[in-house]
């Protein structure tokens, strides 16, 4: 069964047509492999499906268990795409905490067992502004997750890691599949893709055409270490 699904979907930005009639279905349980160039469209994509922007034409459908009526923000949803604006005289733990607080669902040690999970320390007293590109990140990978969200929308977020990061985060989020989580991310990094992804699916001539495992591109270029947001 698909989380999402996606109906002739057309989508211009500035004026520049990114999406053109894409069809396209993400199963439940499955590691989602989302590949292009910069400015192909891929950020868009992800805004259009978590409800921040609204396509020209087409649908985007999500299963009612997240998302009851058309448009808004569903349920249960974990999103990296532009880095948060967290409060950078905070530690990242009063960050996390204070968003956390927004639903109250979960506790204090959930926040700190969703800190130590990306390798971030709790008791740090080091503020946010002190963080490094890589904290940075994974601080917003905590956030993404830490409410137990079931889907997670998922730009680079190996943006800004080292190697040792990369791999934790890497098995981290095969643990989320095996829970039964859904996951759909991009990289520009192949390898990402091949170790983690079920489905492979390659934004290209405005549309979202997928693809085998083997097929990726091996001019993918390399992960790098700060983004501007991105179309």
């Amino acid at each position: 069964m698909s989380v999402i699904e996606l109906r002739q979907v057309s989508k211009a930005f500035r004026g520049v047509s990114l999406l053109e009639e894409v069809s396209a279905e993400f199963a439940r349980g499955q590691i989602h492999g989302i590949t292009g160039p910069n400015g192909s469209g891929k950020s868009v994509l992800f805004r259009l499906i978590c409800g921040f922007m609204s396509p020209d034409h087409g649908q985007v459908l999500i299963d009612p268990t997240y998302q009851k009526s058309p448009g808004g923000y569903p349920q249960h949803f974990g999103i990296i795409i532009d880095r948060p604006g967290y409060l950078a005289g905070r530690t990242g733990y009063e960050n996390l905490q204070r968003l956390a607080e927004i639903r109250g669902d979960i506790s204090s040690e959930q926040i700190r067992q969703a800190m130590e999970a990306v390798g971030l320390s709790p008791d740090t007293r080091q503020k946010v502004r002190r963080y490094s590109l890589g904290m940075k990140q994974k601080l917003a990978l905590a956030q993404s997750f830490m409410e137990h969200q079931q889907v997670l929308i998922l730009d680079e977020p190996f943006n800004a890691l080292d190697d040792r990061s990369t791999a934790q985060v890497r098995e981290l989020l095969l643990t989320f599949k095996a829970q039964g989580r859904t996951i759909l991310l991009t990289s520009h990094n192949p390898e990402d893709i091949r170790r983690l992804c079920d489905s492979v699916w390659k934004i290209e001539d405005r549309q979202l055409k997928q693809g085998a495992l083997t097929d990726l591109a091996s001019s993918a270029t390399s992960p790098i270490v700060e983004k501007e947001s991105e179309v």
